[in-house]
């Protein structure tokens, strides 16, 4: 979460989330050891993407909260700019 003055916060549920992708590419790289197949090593490939993929979400909505916040205190940023990074950042992250 954003902090009070208005920076980002790696806070511990996004770590935790990013602790357990890590467990499952060590897990992936033990099944490709022991020749598993395929569809199983894939399957935890999108397992472990989607995770990713929502530690992203986190990040950029947390940051967005607050770069708006900063902004809302400064009151000398513009907000529209930072939504519109935060949407091009989601949008480079896929």
């Amino acid at each position: 979460m954003a902090g009070q003055s208005g920076e980002l916060v790696y806070d511990a549920k996004m770590k935790n989330r990013l602790k357990r992708s890590e467990g499952q590419i060590r897990g992936i790289l033990k099944m490709m050891e022991e020749k598993k197949d395929c569809r199983e090593i894939v399957t935890q490939l999108t397992a472990v993407r989607t995770s990713i993929d929502r530690v992203i979400g986190l990040v950029v909505a947390q940051n967005l909260a607050a770069c708006v916040e900063k902004a809302q205190q400064d009151r000398t940023e513009d907000t529209e700019s930072y939504i519109e990074e935060a949407i091009q950042l989601l949008m480079k992250s896929r």
